[in-house]
């Protein structure tokens, strides 16, 4: 990774990815589903790390489901390119949701490639239905929110 990466909030969760043959699409590029499905993968991965695995969710009968995705392709990456992908909880209403925001960077100089927001909602798993976040996930995920940068001020 390089040294120069200026992430968009301190203290990421990082995944390494890079493109294989399988995920170049018609374009030549890496198909936007790939980095859909990354971002999926470091979600987990970031969720693990603070405690709370798929199994955990099965168990408790609650989850942290998208309920809004979004997401900005800035620059096209290619077959073999090292990538970081960097996730951060950034907000939550302590009762229900939480968003998390990604950040994709090209490894060989820098750039912001992806950035991408998920807005969650806690559900019962068993039911599907919105439902408040188990003690459980309050303990692990609240810890791990970093402050979003606050708007520059105006002239």
């Amino acid at each position: 990774m390089n040294d120069g990466t200026s992430w968009d909030f301190p203290g990421p969760h990082t995944i390494a990815c890079t493109p294989a043959d399988t995920d170049i699409d018609g374009l030549n590029h890496t198909n936007n589903g790939v980095y859909v499905r990354w971002c999926q993968d470091a979600g987990w991965s970031h969720s693990a790390a603070l405690g709370l695995t798929l199994r955990d969710y099965q168990q408790l009968d609650r989850a942290m489901a998208i309920r809004r995705g979004e997401y900005d392709y800035l620059l096209a990456t290619s077959v073999g390119e090292a990538l970081t992908l960097a996730t951060w909880l950034v907000a939550t209403d302590g009762l229900m949701t939480m968003a998390r925001r990604f950040q994709l960077v090209r490894d060989r100089d820098g750039a912001t490639v992806l950035r991408g927001r998920w807005d969650l909602v806690c559900i019962e798993i068993s039911s599907g239905r919105p439902r408040r976040m188990p003690p459980a996930f309050t303990s692990a995920y609240l810890p791990a929110l970093v402050a979003l940068k606050a708007p520059p001020a105006p002239p």
